[in-house]
């Protein structure tokens, strides 16, 4: 038992290899016990052949620094990029130099590719929208920053989580809570809206919440009222319950603002919402908060399998045996096919070296801005979420 203040497995447990599951450190003492160490090709894949149903590649950036320094060989699909069936990573090398890291492994990219195919989803949704990241809040503060960076990979503008953005070199968005507006007390919201212009950075743009007490419209008027041309925009943060026909709501304000000469106003509307939503208000809001949909997304169901034993193809009942790469062919689609031969002829491999002997070779495989560019030139090409 360790002393934690928290329940959070450490950087050091990890990268030791004691965050694994309880099998692997008995088929490590088995194996040395037994004096063997086979080299093998190790395959991590979700779907075997491609069906259509195309996913984003994330989590690379932890699964190469888990794995770097190491007496093996890596390629993997760079983060960012669509795939669809067969391999996003490769492993050769002896089993006990990365047996027992597979679980953390698979839960870099499992969760991390889960959620940035999410946010993919919101982007393709709402191309022109301002989309940002405000889920941090339905997952274990451990997690923040993963969700954050894969998010920003799957092609949102930004997030909310202040200490995410601290790791990953990016600066937290957001407006204001409900909270600040109740802590002035009930028709008290123009000195909450005051109190937010005066307080924060000139830096921070001035997004008035406008629903915590009365009318979206009045509040909306009000705010404008208040905080006149230093007021950029207004979000709407309505409770279900209380929401009705939402594109309705957002309408009437965007009627009353521009009624009243106020059509700079952007409008922001956040809560409980996901990719239909966006569709259905895209054409009427300026930007979207997407929470629980991004950050609660499922794991992509990756396993490791062992696929070649000492140069000979090697698999369990149910997988395909052999090293294996992937492609993208001129037409968008995925291919899948043996490593040693050519692959289609209209098509390039998407399988990438990032690890040599241990030492990385390709951190430009996991660059955040360049693994963004990546998951939406892909959704382009394979016409992901297209309608």
């Amino acid at each position: 038992m360790t002393d934690s203040e928290f329940d959070i497995v450490d950087a050091t447990a990890i990268r030791d290899g004691r965050a694994t599951d309880a099998y692997f450190d008995r088929t490590e003492t088995a194996l040395r016990r037994a004096g063997r160490n086979p080299r093998v090709v190790a395959e991590v894949t979700a779907d075997q052949f491609p069906d259509g149903d195309f996913e984003v590649v994330a989590g690379l950036k932890d699964a190469v620094a888990l794995l770097a320094g190491r007496g093996i060989d890596v390629d993997a699909i760079p983060e960012g990029h669509l795939f669809d069936g067969g391999p996003v990573m490769r492993i050769e090398g002896p089993y006990l130099e990365f047996g027992r890291l597979e679980t953390s492994l698979l839960g870099f990219l499992s969760h991390a590719s889960g959620i940035a195919t999410a946010a993919l989803d919101c982007r393709v949704a709402a191309p022109d929208a301002q989309v940002l990241s405000f889920g941090a809040r339905h997952v274990h503060p451990s997690m923040a920053a993963v969700v954050e960076r894969s998010a920003l990979v799957g092609g949102l503008d930004g997030f909310s989580h202040v200490a995410a953005g601290d790791l990953i070199g990016r600066e937290a968005s957001g407006t204001m809570p409900h909270a600040l507006a109740i802590c002035f007390g009930r028709g008290e919201q123009e000195a909450a809206w005051r109190a937010f212009d005066e307080g924060v950075d000139e830096s921070v743009s001035r997004i008035a919440l406008c629903d915590t007490y009365s009318d979206e419209v009045d509040e909306v008027l009000r705010a404008v009222e208040t905080l006149g041309d230093r007021l950029d925009g207004v979000r709407l943060d309505t409770t279900g319950s209380r929401r009705g026909d939402f594109r309705h709501i957002v309408r009437e304000v965007q009627w009353e603002l521009d009624a009243r000469g106020h059509e700079e106003v952007d409008v922001y509307v956040s809560g409980g919402l996901g990719p239909a939503d966006l569709r259905d208000l895209r054409d009427v809001v300026d930007g979207f908060g997407v929470g629980g949909y991004v950050s609660n997304a499922d794991p992509v169901d990756f396993a490791l399998d062992i696929v070649a034993v000492d140069g000979e193809p090697a698999a369990k009942r149910g997988k395909l045996s052999g090293a294996k790469d992937v492609y993208r062919t001129a037409d968008g689609a995925h291919a899948v096919g043996l490593a040693e031969r050519s692959g289609p002829a209209d098509a390039e491999s998407l399988m990438e070296p990032v690890i040599r002997d241990g030492e990385r070779v390709d951190d430009e495989a996991f660059d955040l801005d360049a693994a963004t560019e990546r998951a939406l030139a892909d959704a382009e090409t394979v016409g992901y979420g297209r309608e």
